[in-house]
């Protein structure tokens, strides 16, 4: 079994065991030591991973780390272990800080058990960053991540080769991170910068104001360029969507549609995965129904998929969100819902006859009545 395949599986167990996991001694069995194993390692070898590994700091005696990974009798990475609901962004890492300056371990990881946070010395020589290279986050698995959490297996640990890659990874994670702030929030000095490629004149406040609202819409119709023209490449199609705005509501519609706004207000984000599964219901009646008429508007629990953008007529719904589990809602001709389960987003192919018949159902003035 794969890795990927070996979190899942953990992934799945883990959603049914929380409400009973009540300590932090619970969360560190039931959670924290068979992610370890799911990496390879034996966590009743002692020989492989310790607990309470002595950590004594100067006069301060019976420090102890949580768990440390060992190689030839050397720590080479620490754990300090938080109860899973803690929050690892307010929980302070002060003792894996002062754990990491006293061992030889070159990496420190955080953990609640469900949030993985990955830290290294690329600062400064045997000092622990403040902040982590790389983050994992066990319900919400990433083929991207987890090819990064495979450098950490004991097959293929390398310190020389994570260490070469980790400030790449947490540089690129800083400027991504800056980057979605200055998208939606663009900065003074962000603004600024493209204002004065483009325009000339005197840079008033109202000037400014207008410069920070089209910068804002420029951002995002890149990015919706960018993804439309990669999902045509992929996709062989003309067809485009734009993922921050829905076309207007038909007044048959029961409830209205996600606009912008209501994207930021609500966290809504449109994933590739959805945007992939939305054309491949679209190539599939497209022969059946101008395209067109196929309409996707998301929501913040799945992704719905329309005739004519009408509520009132779902074609089907897609729930890709999950860690774990994939489904497809579809609806024969009474409009009622069955949730299938698919592994992937080519299993759509496999209810074509399915979708075509709610669509005929539709269109059938019979139907309608």
């Amino acid at each position: 079994m794969d890795l990927i395949d070996r979190l899942r599986d953990l992934a799945t167990r883990v959603t049914k065991q929380l409400e009973y996991i009540q300590t932090e001694e619970a969360t560190k069995n039931a959670l924290v030591m068979p992610f370890l194993a799911s990496l390879g390692y034996d966590v009743f070898n002692p020989l492989e991973v310790t607990p309470e590994l002595n950590a004594d700091i100067g006069l301060k005696k019976g420090e102890k780390v949580d768990y440390a990974i060992l190689r030839d009798g050397k720590p080479v990475m620490l754990l300090e272990c938080k109860h899973h609901n803690a929050d690892l962004g307010k929980a302070h890492a002060s003792q894996l800080y002062r754990y990491f300056s006293v061992t030889e371990a070159r990496f420190g990881i955080l953990t609640n058990g469900l949030s993985y946070w990955f830290y290294t010395d690329l600062e400064a020589p045997n000092k622990m960053d403040t902040k982590p290279f790389f983050e994992f986050n066990l319900l919400d698995i990433r083929e991207q991540d987890v090819d990064e959490l495979k450098k950490f297996t004991k097959a293929t640990f390398d310190v020389a080769g994570i260490v070469t890659t980790a400030s790449e990874l947490k540089y690129t994670r800083e400027i991504k991170r800056i980057m979605g702030e200055q998208l939606t929030n663009p900065s003074e000095e962000f603004i600024k910068f493209f204002a004065t490629q483009v325009y000339s004149g005197r840079m008033t406040a109202n000037m400014r104001e207008q410069f920070g609202q089209t910068t804002r819409r420029a951002l995002r119709n890149f990015i919706n360029d960018q993804v439309n023209d990669r999902l045509k490449t992929a996709l062989g199609t003309d067809t485009r969507i734009t993922i921050e705005e829905t076309p207007a509501a038909q007044a048959a519609t029961d409830e209205p549609v996600t606009t912008a706004a209501d994207k930021e207000a609500t966290g809504v984000l449109t994933t590739m995965e959805e945007l992939e599964a939305f054309y491949i219901v679209r190539s599939i009646l497209r022969e059946t129904i101008d395209a067109k008429r196929i309409v996707m508007r998301d929501k913040q629990s799945y992704c719905g998929i329309l005739l004519d953008d009408n509520n009132r007529k779902p074609i089907c719904r897609l729930w890709l969100n999950s860690a774990t589990t994939k489904s497809l809602s579809l609806f024969d001709n009474q409009r009622k819902e069955e949730k299938v389960q698919i592994k992937d987003i080519d299993d759509i192919y496999k209810f074509a006859e399915r979708l075509r018949a709610t669509i005929a159902a539709y269109t059938n003035p019979k139907a309608e009545a």
